[in-house]
Formats: C-alpha cells, structure tokens, sequence
C-alpha cells in the first residue's frame, strides 16, 4: 500500500469524527506487514498553533493498563511472582479479606467480584486505599462478574512493581519500555520532552488541560506516548520485533482470553472478538454500561476459533485514544486524539478503515 492511499483511507474515514467531535488533533497510525503509515491532523496546543505531529506526546488512559498487565505477566515469566496467587499472599494486609479468593490473574480481567471503576474520591494514599480494599465486600464470586476497575489494575501494578523490589514507574520503564526500545514513553515526561506533550482539551473549552494526580493514576491511566512509540508497540505484539523470550511470553499471555463476556473474550486488559467483526457487538462491547457496570463472565475453556480482533479504549479528561490488532492479518492501528469522544465512534471508525486497508480499497 502506498502512502498516498493510507492518506487517503485515514482522511475518508476519520474526517466525520473530526468534524462531527470538533476534535482539535487527532494522529493514526498503521502498522501493516510491517509498513508503517501516519496521517495526522490539527494542533497540540491551541494556544500556541503547535501541531500534531509522529513524535507528539499523547496520554493513553486507560491503554496504559496494557503496560500494566504486560509487567505483572513478566514477573510471572521471571518467577518473581505468581499470576495464579491470590492478591491477600502477596499484600498482607488483606489477609481474611475477599482478596483471598481473587488472583493476581483476575486483577488484570476485571474478575474482581465487583470493585468499583473509581478509587473512592475520600481515600487519599494508598496506605489508606488497602485499608479500605480490607474491608470491603464483593457482590459475587470474581469468577463471575467482571467490573472494570481502576482500582483492581492499580493494585496489580502495585504489586508487579513490588515484584521488582521497586517502585511501578521504575520497573515498567527498566524492565519493559527501555527492552521494547519504547523511548518516547513515559509515566513522568522528562523536561526535554515537555515540548512534545499535548495539551488535551474538553469538548466546547479552549482551556488545556492534562491528567489529574490520583492514587494509582500511574498503574491506570498515566502513561504518555507517541504514534511512533506506539506502532512499535503494535509491532512487538504483531511478533516483527525480535524482543527477549521472557517478555514475548509474557506479552502473548495479555492477548489470551481468560473469561467469556457477553460481547467479547476478556484477556489481560486486551478484549478479543472474531474477525470479521459483528459491530453491534464491537459498540456494546466498548459502550459506557460495560465500562461503568458489573457483567456477568464465564470461564474461558479454549481459543476461539477463526481469527482475532485485539482492543482496547483509553481516556482522560482531555485525550481519547484506542487501539486495534488482527494477528493473523499483520495489522494493527493505533488512533491518539487530545480530546475524549465516544468509544463506540472510535472503534468503528477504526474497523472500517481496517476494512479498506485489507480490502485495497482507497475510494468513497
């Protein structure tokens, strides 16, 4: 495929989100067999008509929790900790607690009996979250609701950096972003990157904004990164990358579908569908409810059959980003935007420019 027809292809069918979102930037980029492709639209920064461009700095939201997973997976491969424990053998203040039936594995698969999305707003450190986490009371077994939770992937990257014997921000960045060669990632933008972080913006303001500190925004929302970083990423889970054994491993365990939702295979974070995709599934399955509600799961007993969709959404208050691979395709697609619009508009956006990449199809 040539640039001109990717170019083509990301203007046809993101140009009705942009206009229809008033997205201020918006960055696409495409890995497909290998090939990367960029197109990339409007401003970082308003203030400063400072436009979007392969090295700006995005926040993923809740992409980042792919990162997370991809840790606590890596410190199982190097047996410094079990995914298979659970959470109350490895935080001992949760001894006697409904954490002593609920896996380190179950954190990264929302199969958390029903732990709320939010950290409760009145907990202010984590010393006090795990104390709040010890009494706290489940409204099921967690192997049968899945509830997205903030709080559950916080706490598994809590415990995958004390898996380190360090802090979450130092052993992603020395044992998985710096192996990948992900230099433009970070939990803490440097100062000499500050050039290159965008401002996000809500809907209707001219006023920038960037990510709010919280307890374990870093382990649930804190990572920043570029389309550049970001089609490497796509590239090490698309296998093109030769990247040590322990962290392949660690990264093909993320993609395996643990529990069965209504609409999707919930992995490590990463949420699998059949190829070609149904989207109605794809919108419910990327709506508010399954983001803010407790759903029902069953246990996976097998892959499904055929090929795979990969996905997941991520957001701030000022950015909206997702994220899309099809292995067996050698395709991946990664959309970063500083402003947050619907899931469902992204993800089907996404879907149909897959569609036309696969199909060769560069026309109206």
């Amino acid at each position: 495929m040539s640039d001109d027809s990717f170019q083509k292809i990301a203007a046809q069918t993101f140009r009705p989100v942009i206009d229809d979102h008033d997205l201020p930037g918006l960055v696409i980029g495409l890995s497909y067999h290998g090939e990367h492709y960029v197109f990339t639209y409007g401003l970082a920064d308003q203030a400063n008509e400072m436009p979007v461009d392969a090295n700006t700095l995005f926040e993923l939201g809740s992409v980042s929790k792919l990162f997370n997973v991809a840790l606590a997976a890596l410190a199982d491969e190097k047996g410094v900790l079990s995914l298979a424990s659970p959470v109350s053998t490895v935080v001992p203040e949760l001894k006697g607690s409904a954490f002593d039936q609920i896996t380190i594995e179950d954190l990264a698969a929302h199969a958390n009996g029903g732990l709320p999305l939010q950290v409760p707003s009145s907990l202010e450190s984590e010393e006090e979250l795990i104390r709040w986490l010890a009494a706290w009371e489940p409204i099921a077994a967690p192997d049968t609701i899945r509830s997205y939770s903030n709080v559950g992937t916080g706490l598994l990257g809590m415990i995958a950096g004390e898996a380190f014997d360090t802090s979450y921000e130092e052993a992603i960045t020395a044992h998985l972003l710096n192996p990948l060669g992900l230099n433009d990632t970070y939990i803490t933008v440097p100062e000499e990157a500050l050039p290159h972080y965008a401002y996000g913006y809500i809907s209707g303001s001219a006023e920038p904004i960037r990510v709010t500190p919280g307890v374990f925004d870093a382990e649930s929302y804190g990572i920043k990164s570029s389309v550049n970083d970001m089609l490497r990423f796509i590239d090490v889970h698309l296998g093109r990358i030769d990247i040590p054994v322990e962290i392949e491993s660690a990264l093909s365990r993320t993609r395996e579908a643990i529990y069965d939702t209504a609409y999707y295979g919930q992995g490590m974070v990463w949420e699998e569908y059949n190829w070609p995709i149904d989207l109605a599934r794809l919108t419910e399955g990327n709506s508010n409810e399954m983001a803010r509600e407790p759903h029902s799961i069953t246990r996976r007993d097998g892959p499904i059959d055929g090929t795979t969709f990969l996905n997941k959404t991520g957001s701030t208050n000022g950015f909206g980003v997702y994220i899309a691979l099809i292995p067996d395709e050698n395709i991946g697609v990664v959309v970063l935007a500083n402003q947050r619009y619907p899931n469902p508009v992204r993800a089907e956006a996404t879907v149909h420019l897959i569609e036309h990449v696969l199909s060769g199809d560069d026309t109206e």
